[in-house]
């Protein structure tokens, strides 16, 4: 980390970027697509410069120059000119605060946002379609009513998949792990946890609560089904709400990604070889066998007659009904195993993204400094960004390499930084400290070309590109495990 002077020199963190381009000031984006260069017409931005009281003094404009190229190392920077405008402070950013989204809000239990997917009406809908059609063999005197009780069973079940997931959210709090919210979906529920378990102890502790959770609540139905009359309507909810959830818990302990046996897998793994990598490795592969066995096995139990109906009833549409359920369910478990791979190497290389380490030197220009001038005075510092800033030092805007690219050469002398800059807004203004997720989430929730790194403090520490960091991203993600 480059210390700055008493100069007031703005201090860089890494100055040579992912990719090394020379012949630029700042030209990492690609120039075979610039951004449309903004000129200014209208004045001539060389046509005033202030003497040493201040004064306007009218001068020749300037020649152009040729592009600073991009120094091995920092350049000096005590020799600096008075013309040279300082960098002030600038406020301390402020991390944006995300609403997470995803369907429609229920509620914030434990302060966890739990939303309602659209997908969950069309299951619902299923639900109450299936179910009074088991209740119309059962019950057939309640007539049209069965599909009213069938959608509270669809609304009861759910909310025992909601008890599920609250169980993985509350260990997580439990364990300091925040949750970015919980969704109830097409099958079934998931709760959004942001950082990965610490120990492979707590890994395990976090993924088998779920599972218990409902075995309990299937202990409890069973249990309510004693104290009421076998053949009415509160018997055949507490009966199908007692079997969902065991099939639930039976469900989610198969030892496979994304279910929760798999994440009970890969924290035994885990815990033998003591990388976390091995164990999702191991689990995301048994969860792909177990697509497979899905696909395959669950219509072959059907037509064996395995799950209680007979192979002659098990035909026709009801066949196609099950191998489409199986397609479905192969394809959720494959996929999610995948990216259950893929998250895990992202959060492996995430923490190599450092806001520090990829900040280019700045240097500090006026608003009506021409670009030609700008260019110079950044060679001559060694720097790769332009900051606009007002006759105090406090910045204001951040001048586009896209936009120099797209400025010729011979222009550059009557065209002002300003006519090429991107105004400053809070969410422009990263923290030095920011690294992995929350560096991606700070430039997610304001996209822009280039950013404002400063510190704590307020103290402006240099330029961010974004092109340097999704370089840096992929340079990352390339590099084997």
């Amino acid at each position: 980390m480059d210390e700055s002077g008493g100069s007031g020199q703005p201090r860089s963190g890494n100055d040579q970027s992912t990719d090394r381009h020379t012949g630029r000031t700042a030209s990492t984006a690609d120039p075979a697509h610039p951004e449309p260069a903004t000129t200014d017409t209208t004045t001539d931005p060389a046509r005033n410069e202030r003497d040493d009281k201040g004064n306007d003094k009218p001068t020749e404009p300037a020649k152009p120059t040729e592009e600073p190229t991009e120094p091995d190392a920092p350049a000096d920077t005590t020799g600096r000119t008075r013309a040279t405008p300082r960098l002030g402070k600038s406020r301390a950013p402020q991390k944006p605060k995300k609403e997470p989204g995803g369907g429609l809000l229920m509620g914030r239990p434990f302060g966890v946002p739990v939303y309602v997917a659209p997908s969950w009406f069309l299951v619902a809908a299923l639900i109450t379609w299936v179910f009074g059609g088991q209740l119309d063999r059962v019950l057939p005197e309640l007539g049209a009513l069965r599909y009213l009780v069938s959608l509270f069973f669809a609304v009861a079940f759910y909310a025992s998949v909601l008890v599920h997931e609250l169980a993985h959210t509350v260990a997580a709090l439990r364990f300091k792990l925040p949750v970015r919210r919980i969704q109830l979906q097409f099958f079934g529920g998931v709760s959004e946890i942001e950082k990965e378990s610490e120990t492979p102890g707590r890994e395990f502790v976090l993924a088998f609560v779920g599972p218990l959770l409902s075995l309990i609540l299937a202990g409890v139905f069973y249990l309510a089904l004693q104290t009421v009359e076998a053949g009415t309507v509160p018997g055949v909810l507490l009966a199908g709400l007692m079997i969902s959830n065991l099939i639930v818990a039976a469900f989610n302990l198969l030892p496979g990604l994304p279910l929760d046996g798999g994440r009970m897998l890969r924290a035994v793994v885990w815990k033998i070889t003591g990388k976390p990598m091995s164990g999702t490795i191991a689990a995301a592969w048994v969860g792909r066998a177990l697509a497979v066995s899905v696909l395959i096995g669950l219509p072959l139990l059907t037509q064996s007659g395995a799950l209680g109906s007979s192979a002659e009833d098990s035909v026709g549409m009801d066949t196609v009904t099950d191998a489409l359920l199986a397609a479905i369910l192969a394809a959720i478990i494959w996929t999610g195993a995948g990216n259950s791979l893929r998250m895990a190497r992202l959060r492996e290389h995430l923490p190599e993204l450092r806001a520090r380490n990829l900040t280019r030197r700045a240097v500090p220009v006026e608003t009506n400094t021409p670009l030609s001038e700008a260019l110079r005075r950044a060679n001559d510092a060694g720097a790769r960004a332009l900051v606009v800033v007002d006759p105090d030092g406090e910045p204001l805007s951040l001048v586009r390499e896209a936009a120099i690219v797209g400025v010729p050469e011979h222009r550059r002398p009557w065209v002002s930084v300003s006519g090429l800059a991107q105004d400053l807004t809070d969410g422009m203004r990263v923290s030095a400290e920011l690294s992995g997720e929350e560096l991606l989430d700070a430039l997610r929730a304001t996209p822009a070309t280039e950013y404002l790194v400063v510190e704590e403090s307020g103290e402006i520490y240099g330029v961010l590109s974004a092109a340097d960091v999704e370089r840096a991203f992929v340079k990352a993600m390339a590099r084997p495990n």
